[in-house]
Formats: structure tokens, C-alpha cells, sequence
């Protein structure tokens, strides 16, 4: 960079001369390396978009797989009884009278 503006410093005054032709020159050969960079890029380019477009259905493929319902259980679990062990004895009831009933 510094060897371009001593060479831009060199020649300052034929730029000063002819501010058009410089200016002329310098956009001419700015588009022309941009257009050519472009040109060499495009292909890396699309590959890389390719690659973002393929990413973003891998991930909302991934995110319906997380709310998908979760399958029925395998086995029916109809008709079955639990069966409890006895209460214990309560010694207390056998003191109170039987008032509780409804006669």
C-alpha cells in the first residue's frame, strides 16, 4: 500500500493534470478486477449457498422429528386390577361403637 502512494505521490502531477483520465482509468480498472474476482468466486459461491439451503432442511427435518407423537404402548393395559395387601388391624375401631352406619 505504502509503494501506491508513493508512486500516486510521484506522479501527482500528472494526475492533477487530468483528474478525468485518472479517474476514468481507475474506475475502468476497478470494475474490471471486481468483475473478474466475481467471475472466479461465483462457483465458490453457490456452493457455499448450496450448502446453507441444505442445512436449513436438515434442521426443520430435525425439528418435525422432535414433534412427531410418541407411539402407543405396545402392550394393552386394560383389565388390570391391583391387588393391596390387607389394612392393618385398628384397635381403636373395635372400641367405638357402631354409630357410624346409617340405619
Amino acid at each position: 500500500m505504502h509503494d501506491l502512494i508513493a508512486f500516486i505521490q510521484s506522479n501527482s502531477a500528472l494526475v492533477a493534470a487530468n483528474p478525468l483520465a485518472f479517474a476514468t482509468s481507475a474506475v475502468l480498472f476497478g470494475g474490471g478486477g471486481f468483475a473478474v474476482g466475481r467471475y472466479f468466486l461465483a462457483e465458490r459461491i453457490a456452493n457455499l449457498e448450496s450448502r446453507i439451503a441444505r442445512r436449513d432442511e436438515e434442521i426443520t427435518d430435525l425439528k418435525a422429528k422432535q414433534k412427531a407423537p410418541e407411539p402407543e404402548v405396545p402392550v394393552p393395559l386394560f383389565e388390570m386390577t391391583e391387588i393391596l395387601p390387607p389394612a392393618p388391624p385398628n384397635f381403636h375401631r373395635l372400641l367405638v361403637k357402631d354409630t357410624l352406619h346409617v340405619k
